[in-house]
């Protein structure tokens, strides 16, 4: 399926997921309603479990590929300190523009609720989030442990070794076995994104129908101003990135939205930036950017430089206090921002991820935990938005870094023009492993 047809299937199924889910929470009872959407749930999860299922490998086979690529040149420490910089830098940019909407608008002002005096479960863990527990986690124990829980940082340690390893001992005799099998497993796990990626529509309209037919369209005019304070902080978060990525970019960077816009569209109807992964690394490559630098800089990215989530929790957070009527002091909210540039980074893999950092936030600063009930209930809406900014995000940090390579990004802009045209974008791809 080429990329037009799936982005046509994926907003028909966008909307036609908001009618159904409309209908069925209109004429079904809350436990009928329930029940329905765990039919719908159920294709929701057999996607992102095939998703997963892919991920690993994939980023295993095409980090390695890439690094091998390089060789033995001193690019991968370049590349490495130009990424963490952008990542820290755009992080802390998100957080602050967060905390400043916020304050801003007040979205919790005036709802004037009691702070409960018991701890209410809320579904998440907020245990074990700290420095230590981040640093110590970034190595693996296992590799198969890694590849298992899909630990894509770990698996970004253990391919980094495990491919200048291979860079070094290809490089002595000039070709080895285990790199051919990096190659040959790089082209079919493209193949198998291809086949997964065709499911995506359907698994759209399972998420948006399940969603509408529990909670129904009012949930979404319920919260349209906390949503809507949001959505225009992101539209700004974007505003921002764009720009910073036209200084390095140029014009490029309006054709960069461009080629990414399917994978951005997939990962707000799905809210799962590992379901938009696989097509985030083929626009990349149709954008010209070097298959080593998109192998390394974007799974870094998917931990270090979740834009549209950190601003997510900075918002949220404030809002949380302001509905129970906690007044934080700028000191507090600097302690705040600083807690959560070190608590967010490399639980891409943690379900719920963005509450998870907030419920652990909350719990130190001694701010109702029960807050989390306030955006539980719309977290799926906002999900979505945030999601999209996360790809947004790490594709012009990986063009920009490709951008600063030099020459080296202009050659691989003139090595894809010379593809085969009617080849598939994944198998164009493929190709290049």
């Amino acid at each position: 399926m080429n990329q037009k047809k799936l982005l046509k299937y994926i907003l028909i199924a966008m909307i036609s997921g908001v009618l159904v889910g409309w209908v069925c929470h209109s004429n079904l009872n809350t436990i009928q309603a329930t029940e329905i959407s765990s039919y719908f749930k159920i294709v929701t999860d057999v996607f992102l479990r095939l998703i997963k299922m892919i991920i690993a490998p994939l980023v295993f086979a095409t980090i390695v590929s890439g690094l091998v690529s390089m060789g033995k040149s001193s690019s991968l420490g370049s590349i490495t300190l130009k990424a963490m910089s952008w990542f820290i830098g755009a992080s802390l940019l998100s957080l602050l523009l967060g905390m400043s909407l916020a304050n801003f608008f007040q979205p919790g002002a005036g709802m004037n609720l009691t702070i409960p005096k018991q701890a209410i479960d809320v579904g998440v863990s907020a245990s074990g989030l700290s420095l230590q527990t981040f640093i110590t986690h970034i190595f693996p124990r296992s590799f198969a442990e890694a590849m298992a829980n899909n630990e894509i940082l770990q698996i970004l340690v253990f391919s980094i070794f495990f491919g200048s390893a291979l860079a070094y001992v290809q490089h002595e005799n000039e070709a080895t076995v285990i790199g051919r099998i990096i190659d040959e497993l790089c082209r079919v796990m493209f193949r198998i994104t291809d086949y997964v990626m065709a499911f995506a529509p359907v698994a759209v309209f399972a998420a948006i129908a399940s969603a509408i037919t529990v909670q129904g369209p009012r949930l979404i005019l319920d919260y349209s101003i906390f949503i809507g304070e949001f959505y225009i902080g992101l539209l700004i978060l974007w505003m921002i990135l764009i720009s910073f990525g036209y200084i390095f970019l140029k014009k490029d960077v309006f054709r960069l939205m461009r080629v990414v816009r399917e994978p951005t569209i997939l990962a707000f109807a799905t809210a799962s930036s590992e379901s938009a992964y696989p097509k985030t690394m083929e626009a990349l490559d149709k954008f010209g950017i070097p298959k080593r630098i998109t192998s390394f800089v974007l799974p870094l990215g998917y931990s270090f430089n979740l834009n549209g989530s950190m601003m997510y929790m900075a918002f949220a957070v404030l809002f949380i206090a302001q509905a129970y009527n906690i007044d934080l002091s700028w000191t507090q909210q600097a302690l705040i921002l600083v807690t959560l540039m070190i608590t967010s980074k490399g639980i891409a893999g943690v379900s719920r991820a963005s509450i998870v950092v907030i419920a652990s936030t909350l719990a130190m600063f001694k701010l109702p935990e029960a807050g989390i009930l306030l955006i539980l209930a719309i977290d799926q809406f906002l999900d979505m938005g945030r999601t999209a900014t996360n790809v947004i995000g790490n594709s012009i940090a990986t063009a920009v870094i490709a951008r600063t390579e030099g020459d080296k990004y202009e050659h691989a802009e003139q090595e894809n023009e010379v593809i085969d045209s009617n080849a598939t974008p994944v198998n164009r791809l493929a190709d290049n492993c």
